[in-house]
């Protein structure tokens, strides 16, 4: 165990400059995320680039988190243009998955599971099915963030689940610490999500009935 430790200490000391710019930048961008702040996208421009080149190189050999960075930046452009399209980002509604949605979900995930395996197979990868599992994961809750599901935040958690100790036995112990506190900011993330979408459905309801939110505020305060 004292080894152990002592060879992450090691590692972390030697992490690389553009390492720790990708984790700072991610945690920037998780958290702006959390808050349902439209700031999580340039943020997480910086993060996901700096890691689609780090996790390319030979000597990490994660080929599917390149690909996933890669992604990752192309959703990002993308959650930022679907965004902007009202004055204010936050008034786009939160919404819950339908089945519809799960049935798209659970149809990504294992089409791009199997891909990605079936395409490490053909590189120097020693971790196929992790790689392969922590992407399609990751790809299919970076969609519904896109799509202002709920549910992205448990997509996301389940990707961090298996990235902890695929980065730790990568020897990332950075990202791996990274990785951590994106399953932590995540449950929040979920929570405060979930508390938004009850709210919208309890301004929808109070429309529905004739009456304007602020109009059944006084009211009840009367």
């Amino acid at each position: 165990m004292e080894q152990l430790v002592e060879q992450m200490i090691i590692q972390i000391k030697a992490t690389q400059t553009l390492e720790w710019m990708a984790a700072i930048f991610g945690v920037i961008s998780v958290l702006f995320a959390q808050r349902n702040h439209i700031l999580l996208y340039p943020a997480g421009l910086v993060s996901t680039g700096i890691y689609a080149y780090l996790w390319s190189r030979s000597e990490a050999a994660l080929y599917a988190e390149a690909l996933l960075n890669l992604y990752y930046f192309v959703m990002t452009l993308y959650g930022w243009w679907h965004w902007q399209k009202g004055k204010d980002a936050r008034q786009i509604v939160i919404s819950v998955c339908t089945q519809r949605d799960w049935w798209l979900v659970f149809s990504m995930v294992s089409g791009l599971w199997l891909l990605f395996y079936l395409l490490l197979l053909q590189t120097n990868s020693n971790v196929p099915v992790l790689d392969s599992f922590v992407s399609a994961a990751a790809c299919a809750g970076m969609w519904l963030l896109a799509r202002r599901k709920v549910e992205n935040w448990l997509l996301l958690n389940l990707s961090n689940v298996v990235a902890i100790p695929l980065m730790v036995y990568k020897g990332y112990y950075v990202t791996a610490g990274l990785t951590i506190v994106l399953f932590v900011v995540a449950v929040f993330g979920f929570m405060h999500w979930r508390t938004l979408y009850a709210i919208n459905k309890a301004e929808e309801m109070k429309i529905a009935d004739g009456a304007r939110p602020d109009e059944s505020v006084r009211e009840g305060d009367a």
